[in-house]
């Protein structure tokens, strides 16, 4: 199934108008910038079940991959402070899954931020990992320390 970009489309509001979920969108239009969507422009729409008709995989952005994105058997669970240097702290393997991480983190989000401005944090953290190499669990883990994911909250000026 396709569907064509009228004026005003975004990714978000075209998957709450026709119930799809975003990454099943994005999946399904791994080409696609959803920044400079062109009215007229025909995108791919994800089937019923789910399925992103790119083959079953996920989206691919950046270098090819999203790093962390799959890694990590952990759900959570109790918190321990780490400290010093990179050897002191436990193997990537070891954390949390990105999706726990983001299922804890993205409901304190909405308290401040809407459900667009968390799913607009969700794609960026996706494409700068893609981009840098970076995993996701730590972009993410850096964004809700700084600012519990609240996009309102003020930027300092050091210089």
């Amino acid at each position: 199934m396709s569907y064509t970009i009228q004026s005003g489309d975004t990714f978000w509001a075209i998957s709450k108008k026709l119930g799809v979920s975003l990454g099943d969108l994005q999946a399904a239009n791994p080409g696609v910038n959803p920044t400079a969507l062109q009215v007229g422009q025909v995108i791919r729409l994800p089937d019923a079940g789910g399925n992103n008709n790119n083959g079953g995989n996920p989206p691919v952005t950046g270098n090819g991959s999203i790093v962390g994105g799959s890694g990590g058997s952990n759900g959570g669970g109790g918190f321990v402070a780490y400290s010093g240097p990179a050897s002191n702290y436990p193997n990537p393997n070891q954390w949390a899954s990105y999706s726990a991480l983001w299922a804890q983190n993205s409901r304190l989000m909405r308290f401040n931020s809407s459900e667009q401005e968390v799913e607009f944090i969700h794609q960026a953290i996706e494409t700068v990992s893609a981009s840098s190499g970076v995993d996701v669990r730590a972009i993410l883990c850096i964004i809700v320390q700084e600012s519990g994911g609240n996009v309102r909250i003020p930027t300092t000026n050091n210089g």
